[in-house]
Order: structure tokens, then sequence, then C-alpha cells
């Protein structure tokens, strides 16, 4: 299974925001952008200023990086979202938060969507109450995220889950902290995706 493998902290830099890639580390001062908030490499700090298509270009790449899905992948996501109703920006964006590595970093039951991952695809977590491995699952409203009844599963999403109980759960989802669940109540809008993207840009660059 193809993945990123790079560090990561450099693709932060690159784009210029926090992609929240590293957990715990991004919430603090140990942040790579709080000590180098310019762009790697030996001409990062030099101002460039970006031409339309390079704009289209740093939304893509920091949508992409920011899911962890690679450009094929990334093409045929955004290729499917084109072929249904609706704006096809927000398609794009409602299906990669609705795949289930990131729905399971949503809930908290991950400290970041590469461990989310990790998580997943080690066969921890189960949908509607049988395992699935498969990181860019496509879930559907009344779907029901668990931990799979055994002791290191539900070991480590109590560890997870403590860690991280000041994180807000989008209203979209409603996580039981006691059974380890997580349900998908709807289909979330664009209010409700917290994701800083300006995805009209990204919709001009794959329509040209």
């Amino acid at each position: 299974m193809a993945r990123y493998r790079g560090p990561v902290c450099k693709l932060c830099r690159r784009e210029g925001t926090k992609l929240f890639l590293k957990g715990y580390k991004c919430y603090g001062a140990r942040c790579i952008l709080e000590q180098r908030s310019f762009a790697p490499g030996m001409h990062g700090k030099r101002r460039t200023k970006l031409s339309p298509y390079g704009e289209q270009l740093r939304e893509k790449q920091k949508l992409r990086r920011m899911y962890g899905v690679l450009e094929q992948q990334f093409r045929i996501t955004f290729a499917k979202a084109s072929r249904k109703k609706g704006i096809t920006g927000e398609n794009l964006l409602r299906m990669l938060e609705l795949r289930l590595d990131n729905v399971v970093f949503r809930a908290g039951l991950a400290s970041a969507r590469s461990s989310s991952r990790m998580f997943v695809t080690h066969g921890h977590v189960t949908v509607n109450g049988r395992k699935v491995n498969i990181p860019s699952y496509q879930l559907r409203v009344g779907d029901v995220i668990g931990l799979r009844d055994n002791e290191k599963s539900r070991k480590l999403g109590a560890q997870t889950l403590k860690q991280t109980e000041s994180r807000i759960v989008p209203e979209w989802l409603t996580l039981n902290r006691d059974n380890f669940t997580v349900t998908i109540q709807q289909m979330p809008n664009r209010d409700q995706m917290d994701v800083p993207i300006n995805e009209h840009l990204i919709v001009e660059l794959y329509s040209k």
C-alpha cells in the first residue's frame, strides 16, 4: 500500500500552514512552524508571488497532504465527486471527510490521520460490527464505527480518547466514550467541515 514516507513537517512548512500531521506536537510550541515559518530548502525564505495556476496547485497539494492521499487516489476521488449531484468542491471535501481513517481521527480515537490510518489497517476498527481494514472505506449516514472486542483494541482506544478529550467532535458525528463507538448522524455540510481550503481553486485546476 503506497503512502508518503518522508518528513511530514516539511510538508507543513511548504504549505505555510499547519496540516496537523504529527498529532500532539502540532498543538504545542514544539511545532516546526513556530520555529521555521518559511518554506524548506535553501531558497525557502524568498518571497515569491504565485501565479493563478500556482495558487490552484498549492490548494490541491494542501488538501491532498492534509488527508494523506496520494495523487492518483486524489484524482479518482475528484472524478467520483464530479459525477455526484451538487457542488463538486463540497462533494470532494465530503468524500474525504467520510473516509474511515478520517472519521476515526475526527472522533478522537487517533491523535493524527497517519496514526488513524495505521489503527485501521491493523484491524482494530469495525463498521456496523464487521472488521474493516481499508482506510479509504466510504462511510454512510447511520454507520456505526467501533473497536474490536479485544483487550488490545480497547486499551489503545481508551488511551487515545483520554489524550484527545479536549478535542471537539464534529456535529455530524456522535461519540459514545463508554463503548468506543462513533455514529454518522448526517452528511456533513460545508460549515461543519473544518477544512481551511478554497475548494473552488481545486475544481478550477482539474477543469482545465
